[in-house]
């Protein structure tokens, strides 16, 4: 058994074939932990971040949350909470003890340890796109429903792009598979096909139970050494305005228990469920996500929590939500300001309510992305491949996404910025005077390769050159690329005593019925 141990804590072992290697498909920057050294957008005064955590306490103290889940409530009651029915009230007192136990930066670790991630400072991680029913893709044909082969694709491109730091729910939600067992399947291509962090959803205690449990198998950990640390995370959504429902809280309750990653994201949308006004909506979205950070600090102190943001409007005319808007990113700034007031590292996402990856889809993801940036984000979610608004996963756009992540992830490279002799070149600058250039001289030759980032998807030549070459528009390269690393994925290394157990596990639980289902 201790032979076999050994065994099992090497199998996580080293990064996939396609960083030690360099992709074939395309030439990628490697495998880092983008650190955000910039200060961040602050719109908000310090009379205006008063005036938001006095709106947030005072909808908890006087307005109150329902809870609708009777484990939930006995809890609050125990901790002194006023309770009418489901509806909760609790006072500032409380939620800001509570907050003061939770930590500012906590790490995941998932099989693979060289793929761990911290989570608050001034870290900044991206994942992917997660549980659009839908998928689009330039050879689909059209609008269809996911599959357990387009979510494995995701899975592949998620593996593969090393911009990619962690693995949220299913890429697009694969509808061949039954229901009550569809998690089985999902988390074992998931944990196979990648090293990197998962993720699990909160729907019902068999799910989220399962899930734990095939992630402590595949990073071949005792139950003592599985709850040391993070080694998953959930995220739950409350039910806006004003609710979290039973299968959410359930989930949260039993992560905080084994000392999971907890990450809280109300669904506020200004004009529909929420208040028009931004500072009311952002009010509204932290008294929803701050008792439930309250509720797993007191399960368990210090348990690893953040905040999420999904703050935007809905079009007024239409009703439908918009992504990527000036209000989206200001809200996403807002909580961010929030969220360093509350001491917990915060999660926002990479949206547009585009249907198809054309100009609209780059820049409402870009303002979104970047909102993320300025905020001071921590975990950015969705940001490759989501369309839609979240109702549809496209493999084009998912590989567009990575381009961005990776120019963004260069602007923050120290090398940009450095200020040394040899960065100022007042030689170099000397060399060539008032009349030549500097293509020829050395201090180009030696940084030339290095200088400036170099795109795996735009294309830099000029019209007459592009169109000699087939005038290939954007999302036709990135339906290129798709399909070239889809060719040559390789997945990560698992020892085959794990794989066995995994496999044996799913089996068990198929048989035992998976989980219940409406239907």
């Amino acid at each position: 058994m201790a032979e076999r141990g050994q065994r099992r804590r090497r199998s996580g072992g080293r990064l996939g074939n396609a960083e030690r290697r360099g992709a074939a498909a395309i030439s990628q920057m490697p495998w880092q932990i983008p650190v955000n050294n910039d200060r961040p957008t602050e719109p908000l005064n310090e009379d205006g971040i008063n005036a938001i955590h006095e709106g947030a306490m005072r909808i908890l103290e006087e307005i109150g949350m329902e809870i609708l889940n009777a484990e939930a409530l006995e809890i609050f009651r125990d901790a002194g909470a006023i309770i009418k029915g489901e509806n909760v009230r609790v006072g500032r007192d409380f939620i800001m003890e509570m907050l003061s136990k939770a930590p500012e930066q906590w790490t995941l670790t998932p099989r693979n340890p060289e793929r761990a991630l911290p989570v608050g400072g001034n870290h900044i991680l991206f994942g992917n796109v997660s549980s659009p029913p839908s998928y689009w893709a330039l050879d689909s044909g059209g609008k269809k429903t996911g599959t357990r082969e387009m979510c494995q694709n995701f899975y592949k491109l998620s593996q593969y792009f090393n911009c990619i730091h962690f693995i949220g729910g299913y890429p697009v939600e694969p509808q061949d598979i039954h229901p009550s067992i569809r998690h089985l399947d999902m988390l074992y291509d998931k944990l196979t096909m990648s090293d990197k962090v998962v993720h699990t959803y909160s729907l019902g205690k068999e799910r989220v139970e399962d899930v734990m449990e095939m992630v402590r198998i595949a990073g071949g950990h005792s139950h003592e050494e599985f709850e040391q640390g993070p080694k998953l995370y959930t995220n739950i959504n409350s039910t806006s305005p004003l609710k979290h429902d039973e299968p959410m809280l359930d989930g949260w309750m039993r992560m905080a228990r084994r000392n999971q990653g907890l990450i809280v994201t109300p669904f506020t949308l200004a004009g529909a469920m929420a208040p028009v006004t931004m500072a009311g909506a952002v009010a509204q979205s932290l008294a929803e996500g701050l008792i439930a950070v309250a509720l797993a600090q007191y399960i368990r102190p210090g348990a690893a929590c953040a905040i999420g943001t999904f703050t935007s409007n809905v079009d007024m005319k239409s009703g439908a939500p918009a992504f990527g808007t000036p209000e989206y990113m200001r809200a996403t700034q807002m909580t961010g300001q929030m969220a360093r007031f509350y001491k917990l590292p915060m999660r926002s996402s990479g949206v547009c309510a585009a249907n198809v990856p054309d100009g609209q889809a780059i820049w409402e993801t870009m303002n979104s992305l970047w909102a993320s940036v300025q905020s001071g984000t921590n975990l950015v979610y969705h940001a490759a491949g989501w369309l839609e608004g979240g109702l549809i996963a496209s493999p084009e756009k998912f590989v567009m996404d990575c381009e961005v992540l990776q120019q963004i992830q260069r602007y923050f490279d120290p090398v940009i910025t450095a200020t040394t002799a040899d960065d100022i070149a007042v030689e170099a600058i000397r060399s060539v005077g008032n009349d030549g250039h500097f293509f020829g001289i050395q201090h180009t030759q030696e940084r030339y390769t290095t200088a400036f980032y170099q795109p795996f998807l735009s294309d830099w030549r000029n019209f007459e050159a592009w169109e000699a070459a087939g005038g290939i528009w954007t999302a036709q390269r990135a339906h290129q690329v798709y399909k070239a690393i889809i060719d040559e994925f390789e997945a990560p290394p698992m020892d085959e005593a794990i794989r066995e157990e995994l496999e044996a596990f799913v089996m068990r639980r198929k048989q035992d019925g998976g989980a219940p289902t409406d239907f």
